[in-house]
């Protein structure tokens, strides 16, 4: 398959191509930068594997949750690349969650089968969902939703894997289960290859969109505090034991 899959959800920014079972991958800074280097690092990695985007099979985007900015960020650029591929036919678009992308990079990298997937969400929050691997594919065994570190379920014989452990640390082990306390614990990101290795799975099941369907998934629709809500917590803060 001809692939091109990006993730600016994170910190990290991470772009892949795959041209049959050849890829070319770049890794770097994301965030506000995200938006300023990543079509022109994308055309790059199209040019070394001797692709454009009109002989793309589809392209395949992180859409959440995640950053905002960085959501948005990669949403526009899919859509934006797949409207003008082909004379305006367009190419399809593939929207896949982020937390998938982060339980199938601790798969590759660590063979976790068992993944509760927590990337941080920022506000002292984190988005948070488990996937069981099964007959070769992902079964997903609790939603996509947000959390308090000290809420993160982590059932026995399952592995966390994400950031979150590296924003929130021993927060992340108060679980009423104590079997939970040894579970491994791996860092991992929503990787541009890890969406290129859920890719073919995906279209097969009918999950490509046609460019203008393409949307970012959002779990918060709150990202502000206000004046007062602020006040309010460094009040609390100020007067708690």
């Amino acid at each position: 398959m001809k692939l091109l899959a990006f993730d600016t959800s994170t910190d990290t920014l991470s772009i892949a191509v795959q041209h049959g079972t050849a890829l070319w991958q770049h890794s770097g800074p994301g965030g506000a930068q995200a938006s300023a280097t990543l079509i022109p690092t994308l055309r790059t990695l199209l040019a070394q594997a001797g692709l454009s985007f009109d002989t793309l099979d589809a392209i395949a985007f992180g859409r959440g949750p995640g950053s905002f900015t960085g959501l948005r960020t990669a949403c526009a650029v899919a859509q934006g690349l797949a409207l003008g591929a082909r004379q305006g036919q367009g190419v399809p678009v593939l929207p896949i969650d982020t937390l998938l992308a982060v339980a199938e990079e601790a798969r590759h990298q660590h063979g976790c089968t068992q993944v509760v997937a927590a990337l941080d969400a920022r506000m002292d929050e984190v988005y948070v969902a488990q996937y069981r691997w099964s007959a070769g594919h992902w079964e997903c065994t609790l939603p996509t939703h947000l959390s308090a570190p000290e809420a993160v379920p982590l059932p026995p014989g399952w592995t966390l894997a994400g950031n979150a452990a590296v924003v929130y640390g021993a927060r992340l082990a108060a679980h009423s289960c104590p079997e939970s306390l040894a579970a491994p614990v791996f860092a991992a990101l929503p990787t541009a290859t890890a969406l290129l290795r859920l890719a073919p799975a995906l279209l097969a099941a009918g999950q490509a969109v046609p460019a203008r369907a393409a949307l970012p998934l959002y779990i918060r629709d709150k990202v502000a505090q206000t004046t007062a809500e602020r006040a309010a917590a460094r009040h609390a803060a100020a007067t708690t034991p």
